[in-house]
């Protein structure tokens, strides 16, 4: 008997090893391996050390594509929550300015490709497929076995080399002293709001959590941090000091002011003031809704402006239009008309308050049924305390596309203990969508949140049913 179970085992392993070895020639077959190979988003364990988010790997696979990273000038932005909001309104001013850009930012909702952009257009399929296939050719050439980040990484780099694009702006995955994102030489570090979130991998306390985003500072290279929690100042500053890196805060080195208006048209909205010595942006508009928003937007105009001092040049004009015309999916976005269904992948409690308090002062709605599924190693009652703030009804899923998602039968239990507010469980996005809107009337909202999978699930799930229409 043992030896047929050893028998066994080795068919399977040479099965597997040969589907992992055909040629990657389509877009579909692209995509088929970069999911086969391990990634990290998707695990709920995960050993973060030197030996598991491994650099040097990285940097063995982007020297045999002869180093694309250091053939374009680069942003890098770390933090907690923000970094999808300040990357758009950064690169937004700077397309608006006659820049070609690349954007790299995860995770993607819908389609792979979301991940890598140049001037807001997609990598296309082939170009995709085909420089997948090389840096998969590179790293078997090295015997690496790199993960599924490391090599979508990888490709956006390579892309951005190609396309000689002016300026790219790079999110980190996870953390950013181990993140396959910190092996490029940036120009420009940013650091968005550091808070409470992957702690069972980077930290327990906002000061363990900032310690692993400063790991992206880098001798010489000009760093800029939003406005922080003392502690966590002190730990950024500590880091910059050990780095030998110039770090700004927005709020103290460079001056910041907040106020709250009301349009002539009655449209709430949040303006700011920036001002460093060789710029100052005064009563600007914050083009995305919340109060939020406004220490993502500050962040942003202070990256401008210290783009200037490294040689950018920008027109007023261009800037305040541009930044005007920032947009971004998944998050405050508006999916679906009639009954009014809201997305937006609010992932931790921090997120998730800001999203309540958004919604509470720009959607108006008599009652707000959530549709609401989280990863099972979020802070889950933090968010569902939160959650238990704002919605009047909730409905319990779970997205099919998520192997971290919580059950949705025990976040219903675990809600029971927070609130008795009405609940009920679906075992699909589309059912607890159908049962929503039963449950709504003509000025009740819909809100889908807890994670970008189950707003991936919405937007996947609105885009057929408008087919249908």
């Amino acid at each position: 008997m043992a030896t047929a179970k050893k028998t066994t085992k080795k068919r399977t392993t040479k099965k597997a090893s040969k589907a992992k070895e055909k040629p990657i020639k389509t877009f579909s077959s692209a995509v088929a391996y970069l999911l086969e190979q391990t990634d990290y988003e998707r695990l709920r364990v995960v050993q973060y050390d030197e030996e598991t988010f491994k650099l040097d790997r990285m940097r063995e696979i982007l020297e045999e594509l002869g180093n694309p990273q250091d053939q374009v000038p680069m942003v890098h932005v770390a933090g907690t929550v923000g970094k999808g909001s300040t990357i758009e309104m950064l690169t937004s001013m700077l397309r608006g300015n006659g820049y070609a850009v690349g954007k790299y930012t995860s995770p993607h909702l819908i389609d792979i490709r979301e991940r890598i952009v140049v001037n807001d257009e997609m990598i296309c399929e082939d170009e995709f497929t085909e420089i997948v296939a090389e840096v998969v050719a590179a790293a078997k050439k090295r015997n690496l076995t790199p993960t599924f980040f490391e090599l979508i990484t990888a490709v956006s780099f390579k892309y951005f080399a190609e396309k000689a694009v002016d300026i790219a702006v790079i999110e980190t995955g996870i953390g950013g002293r181990l993140d396959s994102t910190n092996v490029i030489n940036p120009i420009l570090t940013l650091i968005t709001q550091i808070d409470l979130d992957h702690t069972h991998i980077l930290g327990e306390t906002p000061e363990e959590i900032a310690k692993e985003k400063a790991g992206i500072f880098k001798k010489s290279t000009p760093a800029i941090s939003c406005q922080q929690e003392e502690s966590v100042v002190n730990v950024l500053r500590s880091s910059a000091e050990e780095t030998l890196c110039d770090l700004e805060l927005v709020g103290d080195e460079i001056e910041f002011s907040l106020r709250f208006v009301t349009s002539n048209q009655g449209v709430p909205q949040n303006r700011i003031c920036i001002i460093t010595e060789e710029t100052q942006f005064m009563h600007t508009p914050v083009p995305l809704k919340g109060a939020h928003q406004a220490r993502n937007c500050g962040l942003a105009l202070a990256a401008i402006c210290k783009l200037k001092t490294l040689g950018f040049t920008f027109e007023d004009a261009a800037l305040y239009e541009s930044l005007g015309n920032s947009s971004i999916d998944g998050r405050m976005e508006l999916a679906w008309d009639k009954p009014k269904i809201l997305v937006d992948g609010a992932h931790n409690p921090s997120s998730l308050q800001s999203l309540i308090k958004c919604i509470g002062a720009h959607v108006p709605y008599d009652s707000m049924v959530c549709v609401f599924g989280c990863c099972a190693d979020k802070d889950v009652n933090g968010m569902l305390r939160e959650l238990s703030l704002g919605a009047d009804k909730i409905i319990f899923t779970k997205s099919h596309d998520n192997p971290r998602a919580a059950e949705p039968r025990i976040l219903q239990r675990q809600f029971a203990e927070i609130s008795g507010k009405m609940t009920q469980v679906a075992n699909t996005l589309g059912e607890a969508l159908e049962i929503a809107a039963r449950a709504t009337s003509r000025d009740d909202l819909i809100c889908v949140t807890g994670s970008f999978y189950l707003v991936g699930d919405a937007k996947k799930h609105l885009t057929e049913l408008a087919k249908k229409r």
